[in-house]
């Protein structure tokens, strides 16, 4: 796609909230242009969760490979720092093979990343992050949320209330070092725009946005109760088990996992965890579809029909040279 050496590589991303068939779109343009697809779902990276990720099958990663699949074991940590040097790597390598890279998925903090690149944000304080999460426990979220927006209130504006992690960090990394996360972002855009980082690739950013709220929310209610029949509590049954692992941790809070492990440790009754599970996806899709809303030169695309593909393919080739 690199028509000289004077023109940055062409990088390919597809977005989209949980359930809008990402995968089952790239998996189509994979059959019909040079594209090998990375990863971008933080849940994904994951061994052992399968089912309730969504991970694609054995047949469709023989027909289309996917890289960043099962890097990490879920007691083990993964940054979106780790994901920027992961995936920059994977770029490269996809590159220098002569394929196109085509990055999938819906872990909008990700792509952020690889589209202005990373502040340099304190390491995280297991400590803080303790304190943290009983303020959470004690009074809720929403405590988390108002104390944030005391000391960062561009932040809090940012995130929603019922968005732990994200809270969490934003509180942890003003309470370790008495920045606010915005000024942290802020410092960053002005490395980029006085030259001092450069953004190595042109990034071309597809994203499908369903126009009906409804029809995704079934699809979403729909895919649960699938996920259910393959065996989901099941998998998650398995890594309850194992014994080192917590609902602490960043991958046993991912949605749909937190649930069932509430259900088999007694917090929750089945109906509960399947209606607090469909809540949760739809919550976290509302919350892609708003980063899609605000993403800056988005092609959207309405589904992972045929003319979407052809819109991804019709556009590939006007740039090419």
């Amino acid at each position: 796609m690199a028509g000289n050496n004077q023109r940055k590589a062409d990088v390919f991303c597809l977005m989209g909230p949980t359930a809008s068939g990402k995968t089952n779109l790239a998996v189509e343009l994979v059959k019909q242009y040079p594209f090998e697809i990375i990863n971008v779902d933080s849940a994904q990276i994951y061994r052992g969760m399968d089912i309730g990720t969504g991970k694609p099958s054995q047949a469709t990663l023989k027909a289309a490979p996917h890289r960043l699949l099962d890097i990490r074991d879920p007691a083990e940590l993964y940054s979106a720092a780790d994901f920027q040097i992961d995936a920059i790597r994977e770029i490269f390598a996809i590159i220098k093979s002569g394929k196109v890279p085509l990055l999938v998925g819906g872990t909008m903090l990700y792509f952020r990343v690889l589209r202005d690149g990373l502040a340099d944000l304190p390491s995280a304080n297991q400590k803080v992050r303790q304190g943290i999460e009983i303020m959470a426990r004690n009074h809720g979220w929403e405590r988390v949320h108002s104390q944030l927006a005391l000391v960062d209130p561009e932040a809090a504006a940012r995130i929603h209330p019922k968005d732990p992690q994200r809270l969490q960090r934003a509180l942890e990394v003003f309470l370790v070092s008495g920045k606010r996360l915005t000024e942290f972002f802020t410092e960053e855009a002005e490395k980029r725009l006085y030259g001092q980082k450069k953004q190595p690739f042109n990034f071309h950013f597809f994203g499908i946005q369903p126009p009906d709220r409804t029809v995704l929310h079934n699809d979403i209610s729909k895919r649960f109760t699938e996920m259910l029949a393959d065996g989901f509590i099941s998998e998650v049954e398995t890594l309850y088990k194992r014994g080192d692992l917590t609902n602490r941790l960043p991958s046993m809070k991912s949605v749909g996992y937190r649930q069932i492990w509430q259900f088999l440790s007694g917090e929750l009754d089945y109906q509960e965890m399947v209606d607090k599970s469909t809540v949760a996806t739809r919550q976290l899709a509302k919350r892609q579809c708003t980063w899609l809303r605000s993403w800056p030169s988005l092609n959207t695309l309405i589904d992972d029909g045929l003319q979407s593909r052809d819109k991804v393919l019709n556009y590939c080739q006007s740039i090419s040279i």
